[in-house]
């Protein structure tokens, strides 16, 4: 009999350990950690006179899941504004009726911002403007966020309070876009921040109720694990306090791996080396990640940075928001200091220059371990993946965008370009690991859309977009667990369910195994959530 008997005991359902470790009947845990695992018999042996005995009662059991790219203060933020997505607000009048509302139970002069809406799918098939937010809340100032977050439409309110006219130019890499000498409303990428200025930032305090609220939300998904994917976005330095904060007073819900924004003008880079915040530094729950940059925006919000054109606007190919040299010079600068990179880049040309600036870099300081990640990676080509194969540089999609924004691809790039992007078999077959995010805000974390489209490959609608791409539940599982910790050098702490790794566990009410893909997107649950061999969340 083992001399050690274990904390708690998991038994009577499936429990998936990993992709290469297959199924066992049950698991043992000590101490935070996986003990042992295999047979029942086998894993009853470690039980003892006060291990707690937790009943699976015939779930899906499997490693924490991590969401390797999401905004976890942006969504806890976000979750306290109007819901502009298509569920809620399908048409320009019913998004109107929401502001008006909001501004009802406002003074005059407070910020009203919503989030979520999609041109694509409102009833008018267009953007927002001015005029009609102006129309519902003319004594606020208003901010409606597209569903990416690159664009946002502002009211004549708010650009007067940002001291912004139709005469003020918009920055390199940004967009403020007139219409016969007057201000549509219509704001994108770097101009964003000129309008932002004047909204009131949130105090530490709220800042940490967003990481808590927004964590607690992710553990009713089975998701363990996160990347905050551009920390100082929202309130500068002052996020990196208020994560500690929150972890001090036992408020962060998740293990949180922090991506620091390194936007000239807008980085937190200099701040956090001062501190000794690079790369690797912090523990199980928070860790310091990489450093990102925006290369481009967003397909939906025509700024992606593509090599050809949009349909139907033969002069627009996206926003090229950084110089070639300037790109480089940052890369190499947070290259030399240690830190890995994770930045965006959706369009294919937005990756070419970033792949440009990574191997100058890894030529320069050789590190062929270093991990350097391309944020989404959308509209890569084949070339692409052959140099990024040969310098160690992985992609970190969102398949979620193709459930959801597929079809809107499709209208704005054409087939050949729409159907071929975020292409996970191939991925796959190159080994590049690629994990699985849900950019919350701009999806919801919800997994289960992520994991349908991993293995049919189809949007929203029914829209198949190239069956080829499509991969095994065990590869989805892989991507939402294993290759998650492998983007955050992290593959030895967690990612699998095996004796020395931490516990956390996620239960499912459906075995993932062998349930249909329309049965996981609309019929499992999330029953238990279990971290550091703690329950953190039950389903009642």
């Amino acid at each position: 009999m083992p001399e050690l008997h274990a904390d708690s005991i998991l038994l009577n359902g499936t429990i998936w350990c990993g992709f290469e470790q297959g199924t066992v009947e049950a698991l043992a845990i000590w101490r935070g950690k996986v003990l042992v695992t295999g047979s029942k018999d086998k894993v009853l042996a470690y039980k003892g006179p006060r291990t707690c005995m937790v009943d699976l009662k015939g779930g899906f059991a499997t490693p924490g899941l991590n969401d390797a790219h999401l905004h976890l203060i942006a969504t806890g933020v976000a979750a306290q504004w109007i819901d502009a997505t298509p569920q809620a607000a399908p048409t320009l009048q019913s998004l109107q009726n929401a502001i008006r509302e909001k501004a009802k139970s406002l003074p005059p002069g407070a910020w009203i911002q919503a989030r979520g809406y999609d041109q694509t799918k409102l009833d008018i098939g267009r953007h927002p403007q001015k005029s009609e937010l102006d129309a519902v809340a003319p004594d606020h100032p208003v901010m409606l966020v597209r569903t990416c977050g690159h664009v946002s439409i502002f009211n004549s309110k708010a650009f007067e309070l940002a001291a912004v006219d139709v005469n003020t130019p918009a920055p390199e890499g940004g967009l403020i876009e007139r219409e016969n000498g007057i201000l549509t409303g219509f704001v994108a990428e770097k101009a964003l921040d000129v309008l932002r200025k004047a909204i009131p930032k949130p105090t530490t305090d709220e800042l940490v109720e967003a990481i808590e609220s927004a964590g607690n939300m992710l553990l009713s998904y089975g998701i363990t694990s996160v990347m905050d994917a551009a920390v100082g976005h929202v309130a500068g330095f002052d996020e990196i306090r208020a994560y500690n904060f929150a972890k001090l007073q036992k408020r962060l819900p998740v293990r949180t791996w922090l991506v620091l924004l390194g936007d000239p003008n807008t980085s937190i880079v200099e701040q956090c080396f001062e501190a000794g915040l690079v790369s690797g530094a912090g523990d199980d729950m928070l860790t310091i990640g990489a450093v990102k940059i925006f290369l481009d925006g967003s397909v939906g919000g025509r700024t992606a940075w593509m090599s050809k054109a949009y349909l139907g606007d033969d002069n627009n190919t996206g926003l090229q928001i950084l110089p070639d040299q300037e790109l480089e010079a940052l890369v190499l600068e947070a290259h030399t200091k240690g830190y890995q990179l994770a930045c965006h880049a959706i369009g294919d040309a937005a990756i070419g220059q970033l792949i440009r600036a990574y191997e100058k870099a890894l030529a320069a300081y050789p590190d062929a371990d270093r991990r350097h990640r391309i944020e989404h990676c959308g509209f890569s080509t084949p070339e692409q993946h052959m140099r990024m194969k040969k310098a160690g540089i992985y992609p970190c999609p969102q398949q979620v965008f193709v459930y959801d924004f597929g079809d809107a691809f499709i209208s704005l790039l054409g087939e050949e370009r729409a159907l071929s992007s975020y292409p996970l078999k191939t991925w796959n077959e190159l080994g590049f690991k690629a994990a699985a995010g849900s950019d919350s805000p701009v999806c919801h974390p919800n997994p289960y859309p992520n994991i349908y489209n991993m293995l049919t490959r189809k949007t929203a609608k029914g829209t198949v977009m190239d069956a080829r791409q499509c991969v095994s539940i065990e590869q989805a599982l892989q991507a939402y667990t294993e290759f998650g910790a492998f983007s955050q050098k992290l593959e030895h702490m967690k990612g699998k369910l095996i004796p020395g790794q931490v516990a956390d566990i996620a239960v499912f009410s459906r075995n993932m195994l062998t349930a249909t893909p329309e049965e996981i997107l609309s019929d499992t649950r999330c029953n238990l959530t279990i971290l550091g061999g703690q329950v953190v969340f039950e389903r009642e």
